[in-house]
C-alpha cells in the first residue's frame, strides 16, 4: 500500500507542475486571446489531438497494455515483455501514421463533425482546420509517448511519465512568446508550439525507458495473437475509461452552437477542475493500476478490495473539498487566474458559472478514475463500455435539453450528471461482483470527510466577501487575496478533519517515510 501511495504522490507532484505551467500558459493565451474566433478556433485545434492523448495515456491504452505488460513481465520475464512491447509499438506506428495522414488531408470533414457550428463562418471555420492540421501530428507523437509510459509504469517507474507532459507547457509557453510575432496570430504559434512538445515528449520517454533497462525498436508491423489480445481489449476501453473526454468532446460540438465564445469559456472552466482531476484521479488511476493487476493475477482477492478502498478513500479525502471549494470560489478563481487582457469580468462571471457546475461532478469524475481500473486489472472492458455508451447518450441528451435554457452552463452541467450516473453504475457493478465492498475504514472515514468539507465550505462562503472587498481590481492585491482564501479553506479542512477523525496526517506521513525497495542500477525511481 506505501508503494502506491507513493507512487500517487510521485505522479501527482509532476501533474500539479505541469497544471501550474498550464495556468501560466493559460493566462497568456486569455489575455492575448480572450474569449474570441480565434481562441475557440485554436481550442477546438487542441481538443481532437488532446482527446487521443487522454483516451490513450490515461485510458484505453494504458488499461489494456499495464496489466498485460506486468503480467508478461511477472510471468515470462523481461525479454518477453521487451519483445510484447516492440510489437504494440510497430504496429500502433503503422495504423497511427495512416490515421494522422488520413485526419490531415480530411480535416474539414473532420470539423464538420467536431464544431458544425463553426460552419456558418467560413473565417473561422478555415483557421480551425488550419490549426487543427497543424496539431495534428501531436496525436501520433502522444500515443506512442502513452506507449513508453505502459512500460515505464508497468516497471513501477512513474517519475519521467509523469514529468513528460511539463514538456507540453513549456514548450506552448515559449512558441507563444517567441513565435507569434513571425505568424498571423498567436493561434498559429500555439498550433506549432503543440506538435514540436510532442516530439520532446516522445524523446523524453525513450530515453527513460532505456534507463530502465528496456529497448524498443520498431520491427516490421505484425498482428500476432498477442497483438490481436491486446487491441480486444483496447477498442472498448477507448470509451470505457475514455468517456470522461468523450463526453467534454459532445460538449465541444454542442458549445459549436451557441454564441461565440462558449467554446472558449468552456475551455477555461475545465482547465480549472483539470487540475484536481489530474492531479488525484489520474495520480490514483496510475499508480493503482499496476498493484491492482499484480493482485489479481497472484490470486490476492482480499487484498485488491483492500487496496481500492484505500484508493477511494485517498482520492475522495482530496476530491470532496476541491469540488466545495471551486462551486463555492469559482468567481474569485476565474476572475484572478485569467482577468488580465482581453478577459474581461464579464467572461470570468460566464466562466466561472460552468466552472460552478463542472464542480458538481467532480468526485464523481476522479472516483470512475479509481474504479475502472478495478475492471481492468481483470482483463474485463467490456463493461466499463456499456456503461460509458450510456453515460455518452445520457450527456448528449441532456445537452440537447440545456443548451437554449442554460446556455454556457449547460455542457458543464450535462457532463457532471453524466459521470455521477457512470460512477454510481460503475460502483454498483463492482460490489455486485464483490470486488468493492466498503471496509470498516472506508465507511468510519467518508462521513467524516463529508463534514470536515462543509467546515471548509462555510469558512471559504464568509471569507471570501471581505477578502475580495478590499481593492479587488488591483492585480497584486487579488494574488494575495486569493492565496489567504485558499490557505484559510486548507486549514479549516485540515483542522476539521483531525477533530472529526477523518484522517490522520501521522498516517499518511507514516507511510510515505516507510523505506523504497532498492531499485536496479540504472533505473529511474
Amino acid at each position: 500500500m506505501s508503494s502506491m501511495l507513493r507512487g500517487v504522490v510521485t505522479v501527482g507532484v509532476w501533474t500539479m507542475a505541469s497544471r501550474v505551467l498550464g495556468f501560466a500558459r493559460d493566462m497568456l493565451i486569455a489575455a492575448m486571446l480572450g474569449a474570441g474566433p480565434v481562441a475557440d478556433a485554436f481550442f477546438v485545434a487542441l481538443k481532437l489531438p488532446n482527446l487521443f492523448r487522454r483516451l490513450f495515456g490515461e485510458g484505453a491504452f494504458n488499461a489494456a497494455f499495464v496489466p498485460s505488460f506486468t503480467g508478461m513481465l511477472q510471468a515470462e520475464g523481461k525479454e518477453a515483455a521487451n519483445r510484447f512491447a516492440e510489437e504494440a509499438a510497430s504496429v500502433m506506428a503503422f495504423w497511427l501514421g495512416g490515421l494522422t495522414i488520413a485526419g490531415m488531408v480530411f480535416m474539414p470533414q473532420v470539423m464538420l463533425v467536431l464544431a458544425p457550428g463553426f460552419s456558418a463562418n467560413p473565417e473561422k471555420f478555415d483557421l480551425a482546420v488550419n490549426l487543427t492540421r497543424i496539431t495534428f501530428p501531436y496525436l501520433f507523437l502522444i500515443c506512442l509517448t502513452a506507449l513508453f509510459s505502459g512500460v515505464l509504469n508497468g516497471l513501477d517507474r512513474f517519475a519521467a511519465a509523469a514529468a513528460a507532459p511539463v514538456l507540453f507547457n513549456v514548450f506552448s509557453i515559449a512558441a507563444m512568446l517567441g513565435l507569434t510575432p513571425y505568424v498571423a496570430n498567436a493561434g498559429y504559434a500555439l498550433a506549432w508550439g503543440v506538435s514540436v512538445s510532442g516530439v520532446a515528449q516522445l524523446a523524453l520517454l525513450v530515453w527513460a525507458v532505456r534507463r530502465a533497462g528496456m529497448r524498443i525498436r520498431i520491427p516490421r508491423p505484425r498482428l500476432t495473437p498477442q497483438m490481436h489480445e491486446l487491441f480486444r481489449k483496447m477498442a472498448p476501453g477507448l470509451v470505457g475509461a475514455g468517456v470522461t473526454q468523450l463526453n467534454l468532446a459532445v460538449d465541444v460540438i454542442i458549445a459549436s452552437l451557441l454564441p461565440p465564445g462558449t467554446v472558449a469559456l468552456l475551455y477555461y472552466a475545465d482547465r480549472i477542475q483539470q487540475l484536481p482531476l489530474g492531479v488525484i484521479g489520474t495520480a490514483v488511476g496510475t499508480a493503482l493500476l499496476p498493484m491492482l493487476a499484480r493482485q489479481v493475477r497472484a490470486g490476492e482477492a482480499e487484498g485488491a478490495i483492500t487496496t481500492l478502498n484505500r484508493a477511494l478513500e485517498f482520492a475522495l479525502f482530496l476530491t470532496v473539498p476541491a469540488a466545495l471549494a471551486l462551486a463555492i470560489s469559482a468567481f474569485p478563481i476565474v476572475w484572478v487566474l485569467f482577468g488580465r487582457g482581453a478577459f474581461d469580468m464579464e467572461a470570468a462571471r460566464l466562466s466561472a458559472q460552468a466552472l460552478a457546475a463542472y464542480a458538481l461532478g467532480l468526485p464523481a469524475f476522479v472516483a470512475v478514475k479509481v474504479l475502472a481500473p478495478a475492471f481492468f486489472a481483470r482483463g474485463d472492458t467490456a463493461k466499463p463500455v456499456k456503461i460509458g455508451m450510456s453515460a455518452v447518450a445520457l450527456n448528449l441528451a441532456l445537452n440537447v435539453a440545456f443548451m437554449v435554457p442554460l446556455r454556457h452552463i449547460g455542457p458543464a452541467l450535462a457532463t457532471s450528471i453524466a459521470a455521477i450516473f457512470n460512477c454510481v453504475w460503475l460502483a454498483w457493478v463492482l460490489h455486485k461482483q464483490g470486488q468493492l465492498v466498503p471496509d470498516a475504514g472506508l465507511l468510519h472515514r467518508l462521513p467524516r470527510m463529508g463534514l470536515a468539507a462543509a467546515a471548509m465550505a462555510a469558512t471559504l462562503a464568509l471569507a471570501q466577501g471581505p477578502l475580495f472587498a478590499i481593492a479587488p481590481g488591483v492585480r497584486g492585491v487579488k494574488y494575495v487575496a486569493l492565496a489567504a482564501l485558499v490557505s484559510l479553506g486548507l486549514g479549516a479542512y485540515v483542522l476539521a478533519g483531525q477533530l472529526t477523525g477523518a484522517f490522520d496526517l501521522r498516517e499518511v506521513r507514516a507511510l510515505l517515510r516507510r523505506p523504497r525497495r532498492k531499485a536496479a542500477p540504472g533505473t529511474i525511481g
